[in-house]
């Protein structure tokens, strides 16, 4: 029987690419927006002609009422939950200085909360089955942190702390907990880089490229499939951060 995953942020970036992997590899995929509806339903009508599952739900992960409706959909729609991956998250390059108490908020709300609630409502029923992954996707910079990016990393830190401490919580019932630290990767996310700063960068990387959504996703895939890993922040950043 397949496996049903729920992605967060499925309809752009990182998470389309999750998606799109997936479901040309029969996994039944939940995919969850926010607020880009159009691009969600294009989404889910080019793989239903591919005779590909996938379903959307509209939710603000942010949100732990919105969670709990996101998690019932998919307890009704396909009776299991079998895979978590929490992509859905935002960034803001800002000083320090300049941070208010809205921007810090909203940051930890969506790129650290959102997990919490989404892995809580989640784990309920994975630890029922006494099996489940959990997959978060974090970033380099909640490992080495970035200037004008403080709140974005310490979100992203919290995450991969998060990600240790449930591993070892979940192990016991079979579930494996573990995250994704992308380097720069190809997304929208980073178009506010101009084409010299990119350059910069790719110098400072010693594969000399910024990394493509492609990698995260067969990352995340090869998560789900193997059965002994957990408790990891693997970092993919083409050696840009080497521990």
């Amino acid at each position: 029987m397949p496996k049903t995953v729920i992605v967060t942020g499925g309809s752009r970036g990182i998470g389309a690419a999750i998606v799109n992997l997936l479901a040309k590899e029969d996994y039944q995929i939940v995919l969850n927006y926010n607020k880009s509806e159009e691009i969600a339903k294009k989404m889910q009508e080019e793989f239903t002609k591919l005779g590909k599952c996938v379903e959307i739900f509209q939710a603000d992960v942010s949100k732990r009422e919105e969670v709990k409706k996101l998690v019932e959909f998919t307890i009704q729609k396909f009776g299991k939950i079998d895979v978590l991956i929490n992509n859905a998250g935002i960034s803001q390059t800002k000083l320090f200085t300049d941070i208010t108490d809205d921007d810090w908020n909203t940051m930890l709300n969506v790129n650290l909360n959102s997990v919490f609630y989404t892995s809580q409502e989640v784990a309920k029923y994975m630890i029922h089955e006494k099996e489940g992954c959990i997959i978060n996707i974090s970033s380099i910079w909640g490992m080495v942190g970035a200037s004008c990016e403080v709140h974005y990393s310490v979100a992203k830190a919290g995450v991969d702390a998060m990600t240790k401490s449930l591993a070892k919580e979940l192990g016991p019932s079979n579930i494996r907990v573990n995250s994704i630290a992308p380097g720069i990767i190809d997304t929208d996310m980073n178009k506010y880089l101009s084409k010299e700063e990119i350059e910069e960068i790719k110098q400072e990387i010693p594969l000399g490229k910024i990394g493509d959504t492609l990698s995260i996703a067969k990352c995340a895939k090869w998560l789900i499939e193997d059965n002994y890993t957990t408790g990891q922040v693997i970092s993919i950043n083409g050696g840009w951060n080497i521990n």
